[in-house]
């Protein structure tokens, strides 16, 4: 019996307008009931996946920044930050390609030093709690961090998935979509969170069902025995994992949820 799911957001779950479909909430009341616990699975900030799932975020689980941040009813689960000794390096990294804009990811507030367009209006629209500072050399030292996230004006894909890993030794860099990639500490990914949560909650791998459409998402695949990936999801990710389901456009995941219900009746 399936007794935890996790799902990516953006390309996943929402939309194709980025919108969280409202039919989400009655089916995690009914997974809730059926005693599965359901996991938003993102490389998005906790506030604002507490904001986005205000509704049922007591029932839920909140697996954040990639991983890196996991959250059950405000308390802290699991925690792997950038160590601030990487910190520094990485961002000089980074400003020295072109195309390239960072944001800085702490535990409650995300920073950015940079409005260039339209990088600042994806970043603020993103974060809820987004702040500006002259400096993201500023912020080390003041917090933990959990992830760079990095916007690529050039594609992510063809750029900076390929320039960054080299030069970000001990770190681990990862595709997280058409413009972006995500820079965190070696341990940090959704896979370890759900590894963690399979340990703390006593779930076996068969138990777990996961849905996901790019790379950031592929070891949270591969640790659920159930695990799915759109139709437009990341074409290399389809053939590693080989379980298509109908794009966010058509509700692929909802589908399965209400089929997983059909066969679960309460």
């Amino acid at each position: 019996m399936i007794k935890f799911i996790a799902t990516d957001l953006d390309g996943t779950l929402l939309d194709g307008d980025g919108n969280l479909p409202r039919e989400i909430f009655p089916l995690i009341g009914q997974l809730h009931e059926r005693g599965i616990l359901f996991a938003p699975a993102s490389g998005r900030q906790y506030e604002n996946l507490k904001t986005l799932f205000a509704p049922v975020a007591d029932e839920v689980v909140f697996i954040c920044e990639n991983g890196a941040l996991v959250k059950y009813r405000g308390q802290t689960l699991h925690f792997e930050p950038i160590p601030d000794g990487k910190l520094k390096a990485a961002l000089d990294e980074i400003r020295a390609l072109p195309h390239l804009y960072p944001v800085l990811c702490g535990v409650d507030c995300a920073y950015i030093e940079d409005r260039a367009e339209p990088f600042y209006g994806y970043s603020v629209g993103a974060y809820t709690n987004c702040k500006e500072v002259e400096s993201l050399d500023e912020v080390i030292g003041t917090e933990d961090i959990c992830k760079i996230a990095v916007y690529d004006e050039a594609g992510a894909a063809e750029h900076c998935i390929r320039a960054l890993p080299p030069r970000l030794d001990g770190l681990r860099t990862i595709l997280s979509g058409r413009n972006w990639c995500d820079v965190s500490a070696p341990g940090a990914n959704k896979g370890e969170a759900v590894r963690f949560l399979q340990g703390h909650f006593g779930l076996k791998r068969e138990e777990c069902m996961a849905f996901g459409d790019q790379m950031n998402d592929y070891e949270m695949l591969a640790e659920c025995g159930a695990a799915y990936v759109p139709e437009n999801g990341y074409p290399p990710l389809k053939e590693m994992v080989g379980r298509p389901i109908p794009s966010n456009t058509e509700g692929g995941v909802l589908r399965k949820l209400r089929e997983l219900l059909a066969r679960y009746p309460a």
